[in-house]
Order: structure tokens, then C-alpha cells, then sequence
């Protein structure tokens, strides 16, 4: 039997380093990242969301970056089904098969008949993971999509929570909004608005709303740092009145690009494997 592979979730607000905490962990592990940022699966807006750089993806294999049309939306279910499509391919990927991709598809066709004739007979990972679902789950696949939900498996998951020092991560926030301002910001903005119009779902998001306040001279360009600034450290403090609410998480007092933060979440993850 197969030991679940360790899957490991990063909570933390705005501003506590959950970035450089992940290339740590990925680089230590050789691990992968999937993005939970809801802004930063659309293409093209970068800077407002701080996005990981271009050399930050170099370091570790990246996903769920740059999906989504910025003219288009997605939804949380949409994203759900795409980010536990990507677990299951990191997991499978590099596992022996010493079955053909035949023997498989008549294994899910006897599990779920209805999804193994959606699933061409050679493609192995997508014929592996329907299999493993269908297990998981003690019903078909295709049952599980039809209630809407369908249970992550496979994993054992662990939950590591960045705790910083509110004031200490509030000067962090405002010097983090000012240097996204410095790298243009207002001028991402402009360009992305010229592109794609105010419809564009992600210019509704922090930062890019007041920017975009800016443009239409709603205010000067000192109000709309500040008032970017204050937006973002309302959201931090609304995220974590609601990861306070997660059961089972190893909180660290501390931002994920110190290195005693690093070394902390390093040993969890050791003594979860």
C-alpha cells in the first residue's frame, strides 16, 4: 500500500509571507504550489496581487497561476474541481504503473461506466484518478459531480497558520503597498483597464478599486496609497477573525521569510511525514 502523500496548506493574511514560505518548503521537499489567491488565476494582473516573479516560479513548480481570461469569471466551485484535479495529477505523476492504460479503463468502466466513456482508454493519469475517486468515495465519479461536491482524498494535510504581530504586520502591509505603487501599479492598472474594461472582475479587487478611483480623479494620489493601504489591512484582519476559525492548525508566531519561521514549519512537516 501507498502512504498518502503529505499535502501542506499555508494560512495567513495578507502580508505574512506565505510566498516565501512555500518556495522554502517546496525547495526543502521538492515539493509543488498550487495558488488559492483567487486574483492572482487571472492572467495579467501581477503586480496588485503579488504575484509570485517570474524567478520566484523558477524555483518550484507552479499552478493555478494565470488560468482564468481576465474578460472571464470562475467561480469557487470551478476552482475547487480544477485545484483537486492538479493534487491528484502532482500525486500520481512519477508513480509505477504496471498496469496497461486498457486494464484500467475496464476497471472504471465496471466503477462508473458513465465517466469511463468520457475518459479516452490511453490516458492513464486522468483513468488513475477517476479509479482512486471512485474508491475514495465508495460511489461513481459521475454521482459525486451531480451533488456538487466532491471530498479531497488521498492526502494527509497539514495546516500551517502565519501568526505575525499585528503592528509589526501592518507596517508590513504599508510598506508592501508602497512599493507596489513604486512598481507601477497605477500604470498596470490603466493598461488593464484600456485592455479589458471596468467589467473585468479582478480591477473590483483591493488595489486595483481604488486605483481605479484614482483614474476617474476621485482623489489624489497620496489618498489612494492610503487608501489602499487601509483596505489591505482591514482584509488581513478579516482573515484571520476567519482562519481562527480552522480546526487543527500549527500556528507560528512569526512571517514565513524568517528563517526561524522557515525552520519551525520545516520540523512540522518532518515530524508529519
Amino acid at each position: 500500500m501507498h502512504r498518502e502523500p503529505l499535502l501542506v496548506a499555508i494560512l495567513g493574511p495578507t502580508g505574512s509571507g506565505k510566498t516565501a514560505l512555500s518556495l522554502s518548503i517546496a525547495e526543502t521537499f521538492q515539493g509543488e504550489i498550487v495558488n488559492c489567491d483567487s486574483v492572482a488565476l487571472y492572467r495579467d494582473f501581477a503586480i496588485g496581487t503579488a504575484k509570485p516573479t517570474p524567478e520566484e516560479q523558477a524555483r518550484a513548480r507552479h499552478h493555478l497561476l494565470d488560468e482564468v481570461d481576465p474578460s472571464g469569471y470562475t467561480t469557487a466551485g470551478e476552482y475547487a474541481r480544477k485545484a483537486r484535479a492538479v493534487l491528484q495529477e502532482i500525486r500520481e505523476r512519477g508513480r509505477a504503473r504496471n498496469k496497461g492504460s486498457q486494464y484500467l479503463h475496464r476497471i472504471l468502466f465496471r466503477l462508473d461506466h458513465v465517466i469511463a466513456e468520457r475518459i479516452h482508454a490511453n490516458d492513464v493519469p486522468k483513468l488513475i484518478r477517476a479509479i482512486e475517486v471512485c474508491l475514495a468515495a465508495r460511489q461513481p465519479m459521475s454521482q459525486q459531480w451531480e451533488q456538487g461536491r466532491e471530498r479531497l482524498s488521498g492526502f494527509k494535510i497539514l495546516r500551517i497558520g502565519l501568526d505575525p504581530l499585528r503592528a509589526e504586520l501592518y507596517k508590513r502591509i504599508n510598506a508592501r503597498v508602497r512599493a507596489m505603487f513604486d512598481a507601477g501599479l497605477v500604470e498596470e492598472t490603466r493598461e488593464l483597464l484600456g485592455r479589458y474594461g471596468e467589467s473585468a472582475y479582478p480591477l473590483a479587487s483591493i488595489g486595483y478599486r481604488q486605483v481605479l478611483q484614482l483614474l476617474r480623479n476621485e482623489g489624489t494620489p497620496d489618498e489612494a496609497l492610503r487608501a489602499v493601504q487601509q483596505a489591505h489591512r482591514n482584509y488581513a484582519k478579516r482573515q484571520m477573525t476567519w482562519f481562527r476559525r480552522e480546526a487543527n492548525v500549527s500556528w507560528i508566531a512569526g512571517f514565513g521569510d524568517q528563517p526561524e519561521t522557515q525552520q519551525e514549519a520545516l520540523m512540522l512537516i518532518r515530524s508529519s511525514l
